[in-house]
């Protein structure tokens, strides 16, 4: 039998359940674990109204997708595949990456992965007076619906899956107390992050803030030092490979001081 070999580091995942394995792949090639402490899980959204304003969105000049998640569930509804005029713009690689495999060629993505980024495209630089679908979740991406409306355009919304509340499981939650190898927080949602600390017991939570933490974007870095975490990098994205690197780099400055 050969010997267990115990990880040299931890990245946290405050993913929602059962999205954790690109992240897992990521960190494992680099000698590490991933602690999954998820806080929500995602239901996609099926009925009359989820169908008819998706449809509507589809039917726009451009419609936005926010996230992979967001893609699968819009084309369990309607094949994405099937419609040949169909211009969409995703907020990043993966989500453009997911549009590409389900046939929708014209896809575009920005340098910048994230509402800002999307948002400084040019081809939502001049949109006054022209329809815009987002295709989304409640709650998520609430820099691009108000931003594009400021500039004119008419927003034609579809939520198609939701994100469901769950505790971390007990298991999680003790594993996080009794961690003693280095450990980074990955964050790519500020409703992840402020729901795993208003969910957490008030000393975990803690323990989760005196972490040293890897934020997806410069707002969702900000977002995070207001809620108390102390140390926190900007990775290139949200990519896993973008916020393990973004980890890696930490820990060996954190290792140096």
């Amino acid at each position: 039998m050969e010997p267990h070999v115990f990880p040299r580091w931890h990245l946290v995942s405050l993913r929602p359940q059962g999205r954790h394995d690109a992240l897992r792949a990521a960190v494992r090639r680099h000698g590490g674990s991933v602690l999954a402490l998820s806080t929500c899980r995602l239901e996609p959204i099926d009925d009359a109204q989820a169908r008819a304003r998706l449809a509507a969105a589809l039917a726009t000049e451009l419609a936005i997708f926010t996230s992979p998640a967001a893609v699968s569930a819009a084309n369990a509804l309607q094949a994405l595949g099937d419609l040949p005029g169909l211009h969409a713009l995703a907020v990043g690689e993966g989500t453009a990456a997911a549009l590409r495999r389900l046939g929708v060629a014209k896809t575009s993505q920005p340098a910048r992965m994230d509402s800002e980024g999307l948002l400084g495209m040019p081809v939502l630089q001049h949109v006054d007076g022209r329809r815009i679908g987002l295709v989304t979740a409640p709650g998520g991406r609430g820099l691009l619906q108000p931003g594009l409306e400021a500039r004119g355009a008419t927003v034609l919304r579809a939520d198609v899956y939701r994100r469901q509340p769950v505790m971390p499981s007990p298991r999680a939650i003790e594993a996080l107390a009794r961690m003693r190898s280095p450990a980074v927080v990955a964050l790519s949602s500020g409703e992840a992050m402020a729901q795993a600390l208003s969910h957490l017991p008030a000393g975990h939570a803690a323990r989760l803030c005196a972490l040293p933490a890897v934020a997806s974007s410069a707002r969702l870095a900000a977002k995070a030092r207001e809620a108390g975490f102390g140390t926190v990098a900007i990775a290139a994205g949200p990519r896993p490979a973008a916020l393990v690197e973004a980890a890696l780099e930490l820990l060996g400055e954190r290792r140096d001081t």
